[in-house]
């Protein structure tokens, strides 16, 4: 199967170079074009600053959850996009209540430690237990020995601990949640990784349902100081908490512009307008979804026509499970579009990106061709090409389906910025301008000129060559934690 799957990449790479040998596009006036409008007039900070400071976060499910949405919505009508919708979908909503956690050495002698709630965890809980140390709670945390978290409250790193063996895989923090509950705990204390007493907060659900169990997380250095306790002595933990959560209706907001050759056929351009409720989202992911909306406003103030269809996508729900990315593909698969779409472009937290991105090697050519042309207009940009895959984010659902996605790559954020991510100092003063009108520069010509090109080189794959694909890069584990492992 894998000679199978190289030896067509390989075909319709060069069938694609063959093409770009008979008459290559010539994007360079277009992408002059993008280069001016966007420098000159680009208006992604501008109206992310201001959404940030009308709505603050973009909780999906709350009230300001459905003003970012009419917000984005009137945003593309101002554009000059007639065709806006809004693609609603039900979904269970969760949003955080009381929280109290206590630790120390004695069940009646312990002292109130500062956490946070991770989402999806039950409306009410109040667990007492001995905590127990689990590493990087990933599974071969618990197999040495299965019965070490039954019934107690597991304390697990976000990431990996310095100091794991080489190749210790880290896993997503509901994933390692479902490991917990998996193994009978009774509740989970994830540690953050990042410096500074820094709180993460994010959904501790694989499936965007609520979980059994309750689970938060510490700042870092208040876990390690944890851990070393726990070397030394038993520590005890309560864990009381209230939250809120219901079947609600969000939507995700569509626009598009039709292709004049194969209107039939379209690129996906897309990022989630949701956040976290802790702070505004304003880099996860206001910078994606606030550059996709830019991309959309410039293509149109252009009446740039590519031959394919561009469709704007921008995803709510996201944070709590991808659960608008997940509600565009199923309702694609019932209405029979889902084989109209030839490739999906996502934009999450990407800020100045150097390169492109594709989950298929067969790109290559087409995406260099296209950096190439970049290039010249501004050698800033290195045209790196950047082929792998991933999971957590809203390109997964159109992945598992076996169309082909990309966006930027080697991009930069600061380590500062990255440290807020999901936490309460993931605010507008961290947003890069130049680096985010970079974003929407490059990547608005990359989006054109994907929909424009004679033939897009790779094709959707097979459901035997998506299976394949996610073993060869250690995917099967993590989407058999989180329940999106389709095969036997």
């Amino acid at each position: 199967m894998k000679m199978k799957n190289t030896f067509t990449t390989l075909f319709l790479g060069l069938a694609f170079h063959i093409s770009l040998g008979q008459g290559k596009p010539e994007w360079a006036a277009t992408f002059d074009q993008i280069n001016k409008e966007v420098t000159k007039n680009s208006k992604a900070y501008q109206t992310l600053g201001d959404a940030s400071k009308k709505i603050g976060h973009r909780l999906t499910g709350s009230e300001n959850g459905k003003k970012a949405e009419q917000y984005a919505f009137d945003l593309l009508k101002s554009y000059g996009f007639d065709d806006v919708r809004f693609q609603p979908f039900t979904a269970e909503s969760w949003s955080r209540g009381t929280l109290e956690v206590l630790i120390g050495e004695e069940n009646n002698n312990m002292l109130p430690f500062k956490a946070v709630t991770l989402a999806h965890s039950p409306v009410s809980s109040q667990v007492e237990a001995e905590i127990v140390d689990m590493g990087n709670g990933v599974e071969a945390d618990y197999l040495s020995n299965p019965g070490k978290a039954k019934d107690m409250i597991v304390l697990a790193f976000l990431g990996v601990l310095p100091g794991s063996p080489e190749g210790t895989k880290s896993l997503h923090r509901s994933e390692k949640t479902a490991l917990a509950i998996k193994y009978g705990a009774k509740g989970i204390i994830l540690i953050n990784a990042a410096p500074g007493g820094i709180l993460l907060t994010g959904t501790a659900s694989v499936t965007g349902k609520l979980i059994p169990i309750p689970a938060v997380c510490i700042g870092r250095e208040d876990g390690l100081e944890l851990k070393q306790a726990l070397e030394e002595h038993p520590e005890f933990a309560s864990i009381k908490m209230t939250n809120t959560s219901g079947m609600i209706t969000a939507r995700n907001v569509i626009a598009s512009i039709k292709g004049s050759k194969y209107p039939e056929e379209k690129v996906v351009v897309g990022g989630h307008l949701d956040s976290w409720d802790l702070a505004t989202g304003a880099i996860d992911n206001g910078i994606g979804s606030f550059a996709v909306i830019d991309i959309a406003r410039t293509i149109k103030k252009l009446k740039l026509q590519p031959e394919r269809t561009l469709e704007f996508v921008l995803f709510m729900g996201e944070e709590e499970g991808l659960l608008g990315s997940k509600a565009y593909v199923e309702q694609a698969i019932a209405d029979g579009s889902i084989d109209q779409v030839k490739y999906m472009l996502n934009y999450d937290m990407t800020n100045d990106p150097k390169g492109f991105s594709s989950s298929m090697e067969g790109s290559k050519a087409l995406f260099s061709y296209i950096g190439s042309q970049v290039q010249k207009i501004d050698a800033s940009f290195k045209n790196g090409f950047r082929f792998g895959v991933g999971l957590h984010s809203d390109h997964q659902p159109f992945m598992l389906q076996g169309i082909p996605t990309g966006g930027g790559s080697d991009g930069h954020l600061e380590q500062s910025v990255l440290n807020c991510y999901h936490a309460d100092c993931d605010t507008f003063d961290l947003v890069d301008k130049a680096g985010m009108t970079n974003t929407v520069r490059y990547s608005s010509m990359l989006a054109f000129a994907l929909a424009d090109a004679p033939e897009i080189p790779v094709r959707r794959q097979t459901d035997a060559e998506v299976k394949e694909m996610l073993i060869r890069n250690n995917l099967e584990e993590p989407l058999r934690i989180s329940g999106d492992w389709r095969w036997k």
